[in-house]
């Protein structure tokens, strides 16, 4: 693994630090494109000419991406990059439809056009680019464990043989616990439902991205707390439809415009930043096939 990206694994640690003062915070500064000039016929010039846009995030993860109850937007770093992107298309921030997105049906929302893009924590796999788009990625995590604060049982993925591992419905995290360490999977929706799950002791861990699982930490730190380094690397990237190519290097191209103009550090440094942490080296986006 690359210092590169050594480093973005031990900033989604070091969110430990204080992640319940995460927030949103202000927007991050996006200026709209209003002149923004696109090929005929293409996906951007289709969301410019309509002035607004679909963007699918999840509404139940601290720090990444979470809709207060009665807000009128989510809060997180995906949505902060969602507003980069849309300000490069022309779309004023108000006029993104936000669409609330579990991890079950990210890629039926893009195929069935619930959803014009994901900003959801959406880890790139060979497996998933058989059937939509990834661009990106934007930022790298990696998979870890919340168990009880008074348990000791569980100190790491070896410790999973037999137990049972709550994680979303279709994550990459529920299948690496099973068939890596012989979890016994226990899916639901959201990860909220598996912390509650975990709470209430119907399920001995609750798996997924370190940045996320500490985010429950810090909420809860007398019953919860993270255990284990990180055994995966999680790349996340932007969900689109497959085979999209102007699309996708219109994506890579606004990630890489947002790691030199400092606009991707600022989304960081409002959102998962105001834990006190700073933020990673930019990762290096994949080239559009």
């Amino acid at each position: 693994m690359s210092a590169r990206r050594l480093r973005g694994l031990g900033a989604a640690a070091a969110l430990a630090l204080a992640l319940t003062a995460c927030g949103g915070g202000d927007d991050a500064a996006t200026e709209v494109v209003t002149d923004a000039k696109f090929p005929a016929g293409s996906s951007m010039a289709k969301f410019n000419e309509a002035g607004t846009i679909k963007i699918g995030t999840k509404f139940d993860q601290p720090g990444i991406g979470a809709k207060k109850p009665g807000a009128d937007a989510p809060e997180g770093f995906d949505p902060e990059m969602a507003k980069i992107v849309a300000a490069k298309l022309g779309i004023e921030p108000d006029k993104i439809k936000w669409v609330e997105t579990v991890s079950d049906n990210r890629e039926p929302f893009l195929q069935n056009g619930t959803v014009d893009l994901v900003f959801a924590s959406y880890s790139i796999t060979d497996e998933r680019r058989q059937v939509v788009g990834q661009a990106g990625p934007y930022y790298v995590t990696g998979q870890q464990l919340l168990v009880a604060k008074d348990d000791d049982s569980i100190k790491g993925p070896d410790d999973l043989e037999g137990k049972k591992v709550c994680s979303v419905e279709g994550s990459t995290s529920i299948k690496t616990v099973e068939e890596e360490y012989g979890a016994n999977p226990a899916p639901f929706a959201t990860y909220s439902e598996c912390v509650q799950q975990l709470l209430s002791g119907s399920v001995d861990a609750v798996t997924t991205d370190g940045a996320i699982l500490l985010g429950y930490t810090a909420e809860n730190p007398d019953k919860l707390k993270v255990v284990g380094d990180a055994f995966s690397e999680e790349r996340y990237g932007i969900g689109f439809k497959k085979d999209d190519t102007k699309l996708c290097n219109f994506l890579n191209e606004t990630l890489e415009a947002s790691f030199e103009d400092g606009s991707w550090q600022e989304a960081f440094d409002q959102t998962l930043g105001e834990a006190g942490v700073e933020a990673p080296e930019a990762p290096t986006v994949d080239p559009c096939e």
